[in-house]
């Protein structure tokens, strides 16, 4: 299907792209039911290659089933690896309940990870060297369980997770991500509590913090290798845990980790395909990181660079300077903050406005929400599509630069500063960045949206003075993208972004929390006390 995802994918479809292709070499299978330190059993399936061992071990813990994962068993093999896939706490063939996700692989009262490592040390096939796997929800695991520091720990390979459920999966900027959870809780069918205990917590509280591995990023202790996308739906979080860990992270992670960042996500669009897109650097394909730390001990790391990245561009632009990878010793890359202003005839410029009133408004009714095109999804349309068919709408503000003369290269994250007023007394501000075509596609490149109620903090929630001016700033996350000439930038401002975002009510209720809603007015502010404004990062090349 063009552009969805099965909820259903399992590791092994999303790990393919990542493996080198091998022969199959035969392996022993066995399921046992590994104990818990409470006494719940997990089901846990363990690939042997043939022979006598002992050997290292490749631990995979998800949450699709276990099943799901033994394509990748004779690969495995070959390289000398055991592998070891296990099902969550509570689901498929483990006991226990699945209640809430992904906590009982942390840090805190269970630890499933750290003693299914634990475990596997024990074992006679195992040499005691444990490397963690993991796309998507088997990759959060490991986000998870990292901070417990099993001992036995030697690596992980961490490809497109989050670094905190509230701020990359739950809440973004404060608003709920209605089809992400909704569409992926129930396609899978995991117990209806853990919805439930996700919309009775809409500040970000200590029932997050409980939960939140950026909080214990000093806690990790072993080298990984970060693997996202820039339409990924977890874009941020692949960066954060990378420049937390690589910072603070305890001596064994510390100045170790690496960062891979491709042009796609979770599944691609096909409205643009971008050259050599899916051909990653040797360094990301896991059987080189798990050789380097589990055979090699570490020797060569200092020859792979630090970040790697593709720069995406015009597939269509024989002399675009993107469309290829580039290296840095750090995330982010160099660059110049270049501040580009709105101004009341919807044109971008690089100067402030200088108007002592100018500002622009719009009706935002929650029932006719802006609807989802593109962008960083998972079950709904993804990627870089053209938003041409709801930029017309009149509860959209549009607002788009001169054509462009030079190749410009935006390398970083962008963040979007407004000073906003609204009739309600909370309501949802949102922006959108493209890349505008000559033939007149506006491809999204990036989106963003702030919670008003959370415009000073995502622990609490300061409802607005109705007609009050404030000041906010929209975290649109980080891309890298180069903007060909006669190219134009475009900022897309409004108030939803509908399923992507469950729609503001404008009554001052938390969204879901009753049928009732309001018709804002809302107002974004533009002139010389109040110069709204992209931040855009750009790399002079």
């Amino acid at each position: 299907m063009k552009h969805s995802i099965s909820l259903g994918v399992t590791i092994t479809v999303l790990a393919m792209a990542f493996l080198a292709p091998l022969g199959v070499c035969a392996a022993d299978v066995e399921t046992v039911m590994v104990p818990m330190r409470d006494g719940v059993k997990l089901a846990t399936d363990i690939h042997r290659p043939e022979g006598d061992g002992p050997w290292p071990v490749i631990l995979i813990r998800t949450p699709y089933n276990k099943d799901g994962v033994k394509g990748m068993a004779p690969d495995a093999a070959q390289h000398g690896y055991v592998m070891v896939a296990q099902d969550f706490r509570g689901r498929f063939g483990s006991e226990g309940e699945d209640y809430p996700v992904f906590v009982h692989g942390g840090w805190t009262e269970h630890q499933d990870g750290y003693d299914t490592v634990e475990w596997i040390a024990k074992q006679s096939w195992s040499n005691g060297k444990v490397g963690g796997f993991g796309i998507s929800a088997p990759g959060v695991a490991l986000n998870m369980m990292a901070p417990s520091r099993p001992p036995h720990l030697v690596c992980c390979y961490v490809g497109v997770a989050f670094s905190s459920m509230y701020h990359q999966s739950a809440y973004q900027g404060g608003a709920f991500r209605k089809s992400l959870l909704e569409n992926w809780l129930t396609g899978n069918k995991f117990n209806a509590k853990n919805l439930e205990m996700i919309r009775a917590h809409p500040n970000y509280d200590d029932f997050w913090k409980a939960m939140d591995p950026q909080r214990v990023a000093d806690r990790v202790n072993v080298p990984t290798l970060f693997l996202g996308g820039w339409y990924d739906i977890f874009t941020a979080g692949t960066l954060e845990s990378f420049t937390t860990i690589q910072a603070q992270g305890g001596p064994g992670a510390r100045g170790k980790c690496r960062l891979v960042m491709e042009a796609y996500g979770h599944g691609r669009s096909e409205d643009l395909v971008f050259p050599d897109g899916t051909k990653h650097p040797a360094s990301a394909n896991m059987w080189s990181w798990f050789d380097l730390w589990m055979k090699q001990d570490g020797k060569g790391i200092e020859e792979i660079p630090a970040v790697q990245y593709y720069v995406m561009g015009d597939p269509n632009d024989a002399n675009t300077p993107g469309n290829r990878w580039r290296t840095s010793d750090r995330w982010p890359v160099q660059a110049e903050a270049k501040k580009v202003y709105f101004h009341p005839d919807k044109k971008l410029r690089l100067g402030a406005p200088e108007e002592l009133f100018g500002a622009l408004s719009y009706q935002y009714d929650p029932k006719n929400p802006v609807p989802t095109i593109g962008g960083a999804n998972l079950t709904i349309s993804k990627g870089p599509m053209d938003q041409r068919e709801v930029e017309g709408r009149s509860d959209m503000l549009v607002f788009t630069s001169p054509a462009l003369n030079r190749h410009i290269e935006i390398t970083g994250p962008v963040k979007v500063k407004l000073w906003v007023s609204s009739t309600a007394k909370d309501t949802d501000f949102t922006a959108k960045l493209c890349d505008v075509y000559p033939d007149g596609r506006s491809m999204i490149v990036l989106d963003g949206i702030l919670r008003a109620r959370h415009r000073n903090s995502m622990e609490k929630s300061e409802l607005m003075e109705p007609e009050t001016i404030y000041e906010i700033e929209i975290d649109l996350w980080a891309t890298s993208w180069v903007i060909s000439p006669g190219h134009r930038v475009r900022i897309a401002l409004s108030s939803s972004n509908a399923p992507r975002f469950e729609p503001n009510p404008n009554t001052g209720d938390p969204s879901g929390a009753n049928d009732k809603t309001a018709t804002a007015t809302n107002t974004i502010y533009m002139n010389a006390d109040h110069p709204s404004h992209i931040v855009l990062p750009v790399v002079w090349r």
